[in-house]
C-alpha cells in the first residue's frame, strides 16, 4: 500500500511511537508531480510547507499532530480502518503544489513561514523578506488549488500565519500591511485577541467563547504583517487583535472563515494569524532534539530556539488558555474532519470480516 515516497521509522524528526502503526505514513514532495499515487484505502492529508526550505518547529508540529490524529482514528475504528498518510509539499522553495484534485484530500493545512506575503517582495535583501529570495511562479497554481478546495465540499483547508495571509490575498478578504511601516513592533509571544460577534454566534466557535469565559482569548503569536479587512471577499471575520491596553478590537483581523462544512457546524476553509500548532514547551523541546539529531539544523539555530523556549515563562492559567485556543482553532476541528473522512472511506470500500 505504501510507495517509495512513504516513510515511517526513518523519519526521526517525528515521534517514533506514532509509527508503531504501519498504517500511518508520511511522504515528502519536492516537485509537483512527484507525489505518491492516491490509493483507495488510504486517507490522504496535505501539508503546504511555506518555510522555503528552512527547518521549522511549526511544520514538525503540524505533521506530527496530523499523524497522531490519524493513528487515534485508526485505533477508534479498529481492524477495518483505512491507512492514513500525511503528504508534505515543499511549496515555496521548489514550487511543489498538489497535482491531484482537492477531492483527494480530507484536510489541507498550510504552515507559517518567513518573508513577505507577496513573493514578489521577497528579494532576499529587504528587511521584510527575512533573507528569502523566491520565484513567485508558484502563486498562480496555488490560487487554482485554493479555487478547487473552495469548490470541493469534502475537503477542508486551514491556513496558519503565512498561509492565512496567502488565503487573505487569494480571497481578497484582507490586505497585508507591514507592522514596521505603521510603527508597530513584531507581534510575538502570548498576546490577546478578541472574538467578533460572528464567532460568538458561530455553531462551533461559540463554544470557544463559553470555555474561555468571554470573547477575549490568548494566542501564541509571531507575525510581522497585519491583515487589514478590505470589506470584500467571502466568509466571516471571526477575531481581531486587541487595541493596546483595551479589550476592544483593533484594525487587524486574526481569524477568518471562508466556508463552512456541509453539516453547518465546523469551519471548512479558515485561517488563523497565530500558531495553534505549537504545543507545550516539553513537546517542543522533544521536537527540537529530534531535528538536531537529524543534522538538518545548525547549532546556532538550536541554541536560539532553546533560549526562546526557556524564556516562554507563562502561568499555568495562560497555558490552559493557549490549549483552549489550540483545541478550538486547530486540533478538534481537524480530528473531527479526519475521523469523518476515515468513516466515509470505511463505509465505501470496506466491510467487516465475516465471523
Amino acid at each position: 500500500m505504501s510507495t517509495a515516497a512513504d516513510t515511517a521509522p526513518n523519519t526521526p524528526a517525528f515521534n517514533r511511537s506514532i509509527f508503531d502503526d504501519p498504517g500511518v505514513l508520511f511522504a515528502r514532495v519536492d516537485k509537483t508531480g512527484d507525489e505518491p499515487a492516491a490509493e483507495r484505502e488510504v486517507v490522504d492529508v496535505a501539508v503546504l510547507d511555506m518555510n522555503h526550505g528552512r527547518a521549522n518547529l511549526g511544520h514538525e508540529s503540524i505533521v506530527e499532530t496530523l499523524l497522531a490524529l490519524g493513528r487515534l482514528e485508526r485505533l477508534r475504528i479498529g481492524p477495518i480502518a483505512p491507512s492514513f498518510r500525511v503528504i508534505s509539499y515543499n511549496l515555496r522553495e521548489h514550487g511543489a503544489i498538489p497535482a491531484s484534485p482537492a477531492s483527494r484530500f480530507a484536510v489541507v493545512v498550510g504552515t507559517g513561514g518567513p518573508g513577505a506575503l507577496d513573493p514578489r517582495m521577497n528579494d532576499g535583501v529587504s528587511e521584510g523578506s527575512q533573507g528569502v529570495l523566491e520565484n513567485p511562479a508558484w502563486e498562480a497554481p496555488l490560487w487554482r488549488f485554493f479555487d478547487d478546495v473552495l469548490a470541493t465540499k469534502t475537503t477542508a483547508l486551514l491556513g496558519i500565519c503565512h498561509s492565512f495571509g496567502l488565503l487573505a490575498r487569494w480571497s481578497g478578504v484582507a490586505r497585508a500591511v507591514s507592522r514596521q511601516r505603521v510603527n508597530k513592533a513584531k507581534s510575538t509571544g502570548v498576546v490577546r485577541n478578541v472574538l467578533a460577534p460572528s464567532a460568538r454566534n458561530h455553531p462551533w466557535f461559540k463554544g470557544f467563547v463559553e470555555t474561555s469565559g468571554g470573547p477575549v482569548i490568548e494566542v501564541l503569536d509571531s507575525r510581522l504583517f497585519d491583515l487589514v479587512p478590505t470589506g470584500k471577499g467571502p466568509g466571516d471575520l471571526l477575531a481581531y487583535e486587541v487595541k493596546d491596553g483595551t479589550d476592544e478590537p483593533g484594525e487587524a483581523v486574526t481569524m477568518v472563515e471562508l466556508a463552512r462544512d456541509e453539516e453547518g457546524v465546523l469551519p471548512r476553509v479558515w485561517g488563523v494569524n497565530h500558531h495553534p500548532e505549537i504545543g507545550d514547551r516539553g513537546l517542543q523541546r522533544q521536537r527540537l532534539a529530534r531535528l538536531e539529531a537529524r543534522g538538518e539544523v545548525s547549532p546556532e539555530w538550536v541554541a536560539e530556539r532553546r533560549e526562546a523556549l526557556d524564556a516562554w515563562n507563562t502561568s499555568a492559567q495562560t497555558e490552559r488558555h493557549l490549549q483552549t485556543t489550540a483545541a478550538y482553532t486547530f486540533e478538534r476541528p481537524l480530528r473531527h474532519l479526519i475521523g469523518r473522512a476515515a468513516g466515509e472511506r470505511v463505509s465505501r470500500f470496506r466491510r467487516p470480516s465475516a465471523r
